[in-house]
């Protein structure tokens, strides 16, 4: 696909231990001449983890996509009259993201876009990782999978044992999920064994 006049709003939420897996994504969206926009959840902005710092994973976003992050529910508003993205990808998208998403709430820059996304008929992606899964928030996984305009990155248990609720998705397949939903598909396989044991 020629990825050259393409916007992808790519959105990072809180799971913090899956940021160093997204990055590599996101360069690939740039290398390959699509021009992507980030956005972020409030938690990027404000809490430093044992995975790394705010300040690190802000400035990775800006180096990588050459471009400002839009970090406030004012500044992701516009996305909907301006009808800038192409496509979006939340990408990691916690239960608590999908929880809210389900449900209609928007009450962070990455929900806002998320609503002007699905307000332009615009396809949405998401990548979950979450511990929550097959838990309370199956039934909105569930909501989401038959919504219009929603694609998943293939997905799977990435610890049945440890964590048998979990669900991580397969962020190495992005670019080829988004690249399916611009043309109004779902990557398949969708359910995936997440790794080998």
């Amino acid at each position: 696909m020629d990825w050259k006049n393409i916007t992808v709003g790519f959105a990072l939420t809180g799971s913090h231990c899956t940021f160093e897996e997204v990055m590599p994504q996101i360069k690939r969206f740039v290398d390959a001449g699509a021009k992507v926009v980030p956005i972020v959840s409030n938690t990027i902005m404000t809490t430093d983890t044992r995975f790394g710092t705010s300040a690190n994973w802000q400035k990775q976003l800006k180096d990588i996509t050459g471009n400002d992050i839009i970090s406030s529910i004012v500044d992701a508003e516009p996305l909907g009259p301006s009808k800038l993205l192409d496509v979006m990808v939340i990408a990691p998208c916690t239960g608590n993201t999908t929880s809210k998403l389900a449900n209609a709430m928007t009450e962070s820059p990455v929900l806002m876009a998320a609503k002007a996304q699905m307000r332009n008929q615009r396809p949405l992606v998401l990548a979950i990782s979450t511990n929550d899964g097959l838990g309370l928030n199956a039934m909105n996984v569930g909501k989401l999978l038959i919504t219009k305009n929603i694609y998943f990155v293939p997905y799977g248990q990435d610890a049945p044992t440890a964590k048998p609720n979990s669900l991580v998705a397969r962020m190495d397949l992005i670019m080829e999920t988004c690249e399916a939903a611009l043309q109004g598909k779902q990557l398949q396989p969708m359910l995936i064994e997440r790794f080998n044991y």
